[in-house]
């Protein structure tokens, strides 16, 4: 033993540890969506960066985006979204023993967004919030449902929320068009048999440039920049979407044994209708299965576009319930997660 390692020291245990012995199955029981009330078409924004509206459909697929009130905060949203999911999942907020929030837009850096959503539902569940942009939802989805499965929570709540309106620069050209606010949420449950597939996630932080808020905090301390907006490398993010995103969905569809034509609904981060498009096709997606192109109207809302889309395909009855639907986010970071679920 040389001078500085430390000595080993072997001890057994006064106690053997309760453990969960088996693993249950987990679902998504009811899902919600809440949608600001000011609807801003394209033709609000275009003189600012020197565009149209035929440039931006063409480009995005985007005609109109909801904007938030300026006194509307992602708790607010998130409450209201929160509230239907739990309604929706027959459930009463007491039931809800750990609350995941989404976001990368509340505006503080602490506490988190969670535990004043929790607070406002009447708890004092565990909460906590993710930073995963717009993968943000399917990363709360995949820990909630191990820890529903576990035991260690009976009932979670998952909301994917963004004010993208505060952190948007109104100027650039690339990104003013993108973004839209909102929330959606899911309650995750127990279930006798199998409703959420294995989670294919990972990372790749060697292209956080590609999507990401421009300037830090402490430039804004400094008084180097007047408010740091998030900036994206369109192409880039483009490329990766296209030719990555497509084999991790696939990997998603393979871990859950299950095959493209006997999905239900595909509902992909509603990033941009090209991207979209190129997903079907890499995927070889039957033309019969439906498709969320909730960035039409509601543009990309980051963590709550899934979710977003996926109450709406539901409420229109676009998607049926109890269906196998493919989920996959994917943003800044860059971070990507996809699972197969059943539909609530």
């Amino acid at each position: 033993m040389t001078t500085h390692e430390a000595p080993q020291r072997s001890i057994t245990p006064r106690a053997s540890l309760a453990a969960t012995e088996s693993l249950r199955h987990s679902r998504i029981s009811g899902v919600g969506g809440y949608r600001p009330e000011r609807v801003v078409m394209n033709a609000e924004l275009v003189d600012a960066i020197d565009s149209s509206d035929e440039w931006i459909r063409e480009r995005s697929g985007i005609i109109s985006r909801r904007r938030a009130a300026p006194d509307e905060s992602v708790i607010d949203m998130s409450e209201i979204a929160a509230r239907q999911a739990i309604e929706e999942a027959g459930l009463t907020p007491d039931q809800i023993g750990l609350v995941i929030v989404a976001t990368v837009t509340h505006p503080f850096q602490t506490p988190g967004a969670a535990p004043e959503v929790a607070s406002r539902l009447g708890l004092t569940a565990p909460a906590f919030d993710i930073s995963a942009a717009c993968a943000g939802y399917c990363h709360g989805v995949a820990v909630a449902s191990d820890l529903v499965r576990t035991g260690t929570a009976e009932h979670a709540l998952v909301v994917g929320v963004e004010k993208l309106s505060d952190f948007t620069d109104p100027t650039d050209r690339s990104s003013a068009f993108i973004f839209g606010d909102g929330a959606g949420a899911a309650v995750i449950s127990p279930s006798e048999t199998p409703g959420i597939g294995p989670t294919v996630w990972g990372s790749d932080g060697t292209m956080r440039d590609a999507i990401t808020q421009r300037e830090s905090w402490l430039t804004l301390r400094d008084g180097s920049t007047d408010w740091p907006a998030i900036g994206m490398q369109g192409p880039t993010v483009f490329r990766w979407a296209v030719w990555s995103m497509a084999k991790v969905a696939q990997q998603a569809l393979d871990a859950a044994g299950i095959t493209a034509d006997q999905l239900d609904a595909f509902i992909p981060h509603q990033a941009n209708m090209r991207i979209i498009d190129a997903m079907i096709k890499a995927l070889h997606l039957p033309a019969d299965i439906p498709v969320a192109r909730d960035i039409a109207e509601t543009a990309n809302t980051s963590a709550a576009s899934i979710p977003l889309a996926t109450e709406r395909m539901l409420r229109e009855g676009e998607a049926p319930h109890g269906g196998l639907a493919l989920q996959i986010g994917f943003g800044a970071g860059l971070v990507y997660a996809a699972q197969v679920v059943v539909l609530p």
